[in-house]
């Protein structure tokens, strides 16, 4: 008996089961993000040599995180195909640099059309007009639209979740100093929050960091606040309460995975909301700044040649690049939404 008791104790837990450990979707996560996130956003002071390396351990990653969600979602077909979508821009993100593209930023043959063969070079997608290759541009844009967009969004969560903690679980005037605030930053209409904002600072992707913080954050500490007004008076948080635990760590560690479930949902949301955000507001020349390709960008260099039926892919493409990010975006927050209710 003893014998059985120590080889079923000591039996090796299958990889299936070992990657969808917490730990272990962590550190995939950051495997994908962090090498994408240092290409976008700090390139400019990468030396050649570690830029064409610094994406190549985000590929697989990024294989091995869609094959998790595909076959941990599998019970939702809509959540597969928002993770489809988004994945395949994450995909197409991380590893860019080494697809068979041109230069996004070479003029070859300006307003070539679709399918079109000239200075040896196939223009799949068109070129718009400067020239510049449509197919490479597309999918170069995607990488600053969602380093941007995430970053964003999880700057936002961090300092509306923060907020809501303390709101929900202090309550009191620390209740009362928190909501006073974020009720005058709702009052805001959001567009013209952005706009105000990133006047007076300036057009820059960290400068859209800090203007979806500061019109996001207040909504994600309503949610949060209200899901800790509701589980703080749960038997877990008066045991840790009566163990003398610092209220930060009762906050952080018990309150907030406890309420995962939603914030989860409204994240995917968020994020959709972010992407419309960002394209938006560098349409109004407000967000991202050329040369390096961006949809919202290219969108707004095509209005006016796009008038012309016949170069109006110059600005379809991008827009339905946009469309199918946010669409992916929409479909996993409405299929882990049907998933957590099932539960």
């Amino acid at each position: 008996m003893t014998t059985a008791n120590i080889s079923l104790d000591t039996a090796p837990v299958p990889f299936n089961v070992r990657i969808r450990q917490p730990t272990a979707l962590i550190g995939l996560v950051l495997l994908m993000w962090v090498p994408l996130t240092l290409y976008v956003m700090f390139g400019p002071f990468l030396s050649d040599t570690l830029k064409s390396f610094v994406l190549l351990p985000a590929i697989p990653a990024t294989v091995a995180l869609y094959v998790i969600a595909v076959t941990s979602w599998r019970e939702s077909p809509v959540a597969i195909i928002g993770a489809t979508l988004v994945f395949f821009w994450l995909f197409v993100a991380v590893s860019a640099p080494y697809l068979p593209l041109i230069d996004p930023n070479k003029p070859l043959a300006p307003f070539a059309e679709m399918g079109a063969y000239k200075k040896d070079h196939w223009f799949l997608l068109g070129a718009d007009f400067k020239g510049r290759d449509m197919l490479s541009r597309d999918l170069w844009g995607c990488q600053r639209v969602l380093v941007w967009g995430v970053s964003a969004t999880l700057v936002a969560y961090a300092v509306g979740a923060f907020f809501g903690l303390l709101a929900g679980y202090l309550s009191g005037w620390w209740d009362q100093a928190i909501s006073l605030v974020c009720n005058i930053l709702l009052s805001f209409p959001v567009m013209v929050l952005f706009i105000l904002i990133l006047n007076y600072l300036g057009p820059s992707g960290f400068n859209i960091v800090i203007a979806v913080t500061f019109a996001s954050a207040p909504a994600i500490m309503r949610i949060v606040r209200g899901l800790t007004l509701d589980t703080r008076s749960r038997d877990y948080i008066f045991a840790a309460q009566t163990r003398g635990e610092h209220p930060l760590r009762i906050m952080i560690f018990e309150l907030l995975p406890n309420a995962r479930g939603p914030i989860i949902v409204d994240a995917c949301l968020r994020l959709g909301y972010t992407t419309v955000a960002i394209t938006t507001l560098t349409f109004l020349g407000l967000g991202l700044q050329p040369p390096d390709p961006d949809w919202g960008l290219m969108i707004k260099e095509s209005t006016k040649v796009a008038m012309v039926w016949k170069f109006s892919y110059m600005l379809l493409i991008p827009a339905l690049s946009v469309s199918s990010l946010i669409l992916g975006f929409n479909l996993l927050a409405d299929g882990l939404r049907e998933m957590s209710l099932r539960d």
